[in-house]
């Protein structure tokens, strides 16, 4: 808890109560540290990566190698973020071949129960992963690539999972009127509609 007057909260961005393991579509949008544009660039509406921002979409594509109960959706990366879709499936549906993940399981002669890891751990995964390649490419080892936190949404129906589909594909048109784009940092505190 926040006790020192006059120091600004961090706002929990996160539903309270809800089970972010749970089988589910989620909207998910990570920014780089200080909306740096690392990632490529938008010529003619269309996104052109440069080394880091293929090394990132390596990244999220790599997901579901990682963890066999994710499914990703639409994708793209922006030249200082990223949107996508990532739905967790139901544990049923899920057969997990640990030594193809390149895992052991201890010898306990009971079947492998897999491991149900919520969005907050596979985004952290994702954030740690990708991070570490990028930098390692620019050799600027423990150098911030994203902002601490990230944006989620929880999709409700298929209508909704729809437009947010339309809205990650058709991002690259909207650069020039994205709040992400630094060149637009006075809308950058306004709210969305």
């Amino acid at each position: 808890m926040n006790n020192i007057p006059d120091t600004p909260r961090r706002r929990a961005l996160r539903l309270r109560d809800f089970d972010y393991s749970q089988a589910a579509a989620y909207f998910v949008t990570v920014c780089t540290h200080h909306r740096e544009c690392l990632f490529g660039e938008i010529t003619d509406g269309k996104m052109l990566l440069h080394d880091p921002g293929r090394i990132v979409q390596a990244a999220w594509q790599a997901l579901p190698q990682h963890y066999p109960h994710v499914c990703l959706d639409a994708f793209v990366v922006m030249p200082n973020h990223v949107h996508g879709i990532i739905i967790l499936s139901p544990m049923e549906n899920v057969t997990e071949d640990l030594a193809g993940a390149g895992l052991k399981p201890a010898p306990t002669g009971s079947p492998t129960i897999a491991r149900r890891h919520g969005l907050p751990e596979i985004v952290r995964a994702f954030k740690t992963f990708s991070a570490r390649r990028v930098n390692a490419a620019r050799t600027a080892p423990g150098t911030p690539l994203w902002q601490r936190n990230y944006y989620e949404h929880v999709v409700r129906d298929e209508d909704e999972l729809n437009r947010i589909r339309e809205y990650i594909d058709l991002n690259p048109l909207q650069w020039d009127l994205d709040r992400e784009n630094p060149r637009n940092l006075t809308t950058r505190n306004a709210p969305i509609p």
